[in-house]
């Protein structure tokens, strides 16, 4: 493995590795003192507003803005016009090859639609004015002459003969045909099974809701001729290299500052149409241009997550051994691609689809279709919990359809540790994980064998009680390099500097307790830098569950160099060897004798000193590019117990339990957190939360009076427990649990709400399962045929 575990880093400590310390950003948060992108103004700023298609498909024939440039304060009214007059390039796209390697299409999406418009949203053009409310007012003048056309908002109708087209250059509205698989090898183990399970599954279409909406400010240094970007993103580096590639200039003409971020979940990590504007118009006005999204804006102006139709099946022979699994379906990409679309629906579903079962072939099938609606993009997982949730509700059906009980199931197809490292069928390599263990230790804490007597409580109260298992696997990201730059200041403090970015994770408490434990370095002296590109020479940004693998790992590697940067200036201030030099929890010792300095106190010393010799380094100061790790495989397992009123469809989660192996905790406390994060929003996507669009493309769902996100009284205490088995490819031993939550809410809920409605004969339905989709269910089989 490329990066073993470094066991020497559970050193013990308060804030050392390992320990619940609390987060460093809360206490300043808590005051009101957090500095998030709306927060943010620049002296002599303007203020803009965006105006959008009320339409989800026609051509645009004219745009009449000259009403609102006569308007008070009005500066300017922005169109595509002027975004082509000034050479600036179109949005950022990508998508593999079509699986018989033909290139897919690249439509040509501007910032600001030209020709046609696409979505209901689209953005047409940005008015700038003086004061927000002049914008807005300036904005509704602005008239939009547009033919209407037919529309197309599911990717299985517009995969249809006649569909509405959406892009010329894209045949049939297909953006990629993908395939992963051998398809005759597949075939054969179908055909030779003794039991074929098959189920038709929708994994719905997700608003993403962060606390906070998207805010950003541009602003043209003139002195520099740079242009610089203020806003909340899930990397700067990134981000800095995406604007770029759209605006035609060199990374060094761009800054891209972020400060705190309130939640993105994979939404925040794109380049979107308004950065653009808003840069193009500072740079045209010569002064500083804000903009933020109002939240009813936010459903159709930030990219939606999820959205597939897939019939997945699953071939067992007579014992119940998994042969083979096959997924084929539709993945709904929206009017436009950007960089993380396709993922989700194709390579992410592969390289998780399997789970924790020793399955030996695979094949997806997928085709990716532009319709009418809100781009999709990445959403808490990518792929990975729906990967989970096609496997788990297949295991599920398939015990109930051979008589096989679930448990047992399970444990006859688990991969086993003495397995490992493991070559999964996806080409992954499982580098360890005790996946019948969990199992064991899941349904122990869930206390599986007192079930009865707790369903038969719901059933004296009219209530139907059901349990679900969610055993999950996910692949993270394997990102490529990331900084790890530590700078000892002059002010006593310790400044990370790494490229990823927290939006709520909370990462300088675990980032600090790495470095504390490596170099001895005070906690409460240590401070994080991740929000400014010009600080970083390398960055991936955060998300897929990298960061402390990524970070953590840059951190371990800058803070060796940092010893041996020390053992030279310690040994030159000692009048020692440097081969005498030892570092022992933050101090430099002359071995055999009472010499030594702390860390700290040399930095200082190096700071002060008039001359040093060629030999002696001038600061402890090291930047630092760690090369990355590959992907980890946390896993673990969910068990729900739900109650649900017949007579109303009304389902409540009574009782929740997780054991789940996220490698070396490095902070418990916020891997607990972020469990329950991703248990809500698996939570809501199974149960409350639906996006749906009328036959217009006319976004239905466009606030929270008819989008239901969950509520904190949705839930019981959940269970948090730890079976931690450290990985062995990155030198913390971590695994990423950003992501994981989901993966085991989606089935476990699921999965329990089924068992709950078998008692009707009902085997399936689909997420949300609302109370409305519920009642109808069970009403359908009381009424007659």
């Amino acid at each position: 493995m490329d990066a073993p575990f470094d066991a020497t880093l559970l050193s013990g400590g308060k804030f050392a590795v390992g320990q619940p310390v609390s987060r460093k950003e809360d206490p300043v948060l808590l005051r009101g003192e957090g500095r998030y992108a709306d927060d943010l103004n620049r002296p002599g700023q303007l203020y803009a507003v965006m105006v959008r298609s009320r339409m989800a498909h026609g051509e645009l024939r004219t745009i009449d803005a000259d009403a609102a440039r006569s308007m008070e304060g009005v500066r300017a009214v922005i169109t595509a016009a002027d975004l082509d007059a000034a050479g600036i390039g179109n949005m950022s796209a990508g998508a593999a090859k079509h699986r018989d390697g033909s290139p897919t299409p690249r439509p040509a999406q501007r910032p600001l639609a030209t020709g046609h418009v696409r979505y209901v949203g689209e953005p047409v053009a940005m008015v700038v004015a003086e004061t927000a409310k002049q914008a807005k007012d300036a904005a509704e003048t602005v008239f939009l002459d547009i033919d209407p056309l037919p529309a197309v908002t599911t990717a299985s109708e517009a995969a249809a003969p006649g569909a509405p087209l959406l892009h010329s250059d894209a045949p049939g509205n297909l953006a990629l045909d993908y395939h992963y698989g051998d398809t005759e090898k597949v075939a054969a183990a179908f055909a030779k099974a003794a039991h074929v399970t098959t189920l038709s599954i929708r994994n719905s279409r997700i608003v993403v809701c962060p606390m906070e909406p998207r805010s950003a400010i541009g602003e043209y240094e003139a002195d520099s001729d740079r242009l610089v970007l203020r806003l909340g993103c899930q990397g700067v580096f990134g981000q800095r290299a995406l604007l770029s590639g759209i605006l035609g200039l060199p990374v060094e003409k761009l800054r891209v500052l972020t400060g705190n971020v309130g939640g993105s979940f994979g939404m925040k990590a794109s380049a979107y149409p308004e950065y653009i504007c808003l840069l193009h118009a500072a740079r045209t006005l010569g002064q500083p241009v804000k903009w933020t999204d109002e939240r009813s804006e936010s459903f159709m102006s930030d990219s939606h997550g999820r959205d597939h139709e897939m019939t997945c099946e699953l071939a067992l022979d007579a014992d119940g051994t998994f042969l083979a699994l096959r997924v084929t379906g539709y993945g709904n990409l929206g009017a436009w691609l950007n960089s993380a679309t396709t993922i989700p629906p194709t390579l992410n579903t592969v390289k998780n689809i399997i789970g924790v079962y020793a399955t030996p072939l695979i094949e997806v099938a997928t085709r990716c279709m532009f319709t009418n609606t809100t781009p999709v993009g990445a959403y808490r997982g990518a792929g990975r919990p729906e990967g989970n949730y096609y496997m788990e509700r297949l295991v599920e059906t398939a015990a109930r359809e051979m008589g096989i009980d679930p448990i047992a199931l399970r444990r006859r197809n688990h991969i086993q540790p003495d397995q490992m490292p493991y070559k999964a069928p996806s080409g992954m390599l499982y580098d360890d994980g005790a996946f019948p263990v969990i199992l064991e230790e899941a349904l122990r804490s869930a206390d599986w064998d007192g079930y009865a007597a707790r369903q038969a409580a719901s059933r004296a109260a009219g209530k139907i009680r059901g349990r679900g298992i969610g055993q999950y696997l996910e692949v993270t990201a394997d990102a490529g390099n990331e900084m790890g730059g530590i700078r000892f200041e002059a002010d006593g403090s310790v400044t990370i500097v790494t490229g990823t970015l927290d939006y709520g994770q909370g990462h300088a408490s675990p980032f600090a307790q790495v470095l504390a434990d490596r170099l001895g370095v005070p906690f409460e002296r240590i401070r994080l830098l991740q929000g400014d590109s010009d600080q970083l020479l390398a960055g991936g940004g955060t998300g897929g569950s990298r960061s402390m693998m990524q970070s953590g790992g840059a951190i371990v590697e800058a803070s060796d160099l940092v010893v041996e940067r020390g053992k030279q200036a310690a040994a030159h201030f000692l009048e020692a060897a440097v081969s005498d030099v030892e570092f022992v929890r933050g101090r430099f010792n002359v071995a055999g004798t009472d010499l030594g300095i702390g860390i700290m106190e040399l930095a200082d010393q190096l700071r002060a000193a008039p001359a040093l010799p060629d030999d002696v380094p001038r600061t402890l100061d090291v930047s630092h590019v760690f090369k990355g790790v590959p992907s980890a495989f946390p896993n673990g397992c969910h068990i729900a117990e739900i109650e649900l009123d017949p007579e109303t469809g009304v389902v409540e989660l009574v009782r929740y339990t997780t054991v789940n192996d996220f490698g070396v905790l490095v902070n418990p406390m916020l891997v607990e957190g972020q469990a329950h994060g991703g248990i809500a929003q698996g939570f809501g996507q199974a149960l409350t939360e639906m996006v749906a669009y009328d036959e217009d493309g006319q976004l239905l769902t466009g606030s929270y009076m008819d989008y239901a996100l969950p509520r904190a009284n949705d839930f019981p205490a959940l269970g948090f427990e730890s079976h931690p088995v450290p990985a062995r490819t990155n030198p913390l031993g971590v695994k990423g649990c950003g992501e994981a939550g989901c993966a085991g809410s989606l089935p476990s809920v699921m999965n329990a709400l089924v068992d709950a409605l078998s008692e009707f004969g009902i085997t399936h339905i689909d997420m949300p399962a609302t109370p409305l989709r519920i009642w109808q269910a069970i009403e359908a089989t009381r009424s007659p045929a």
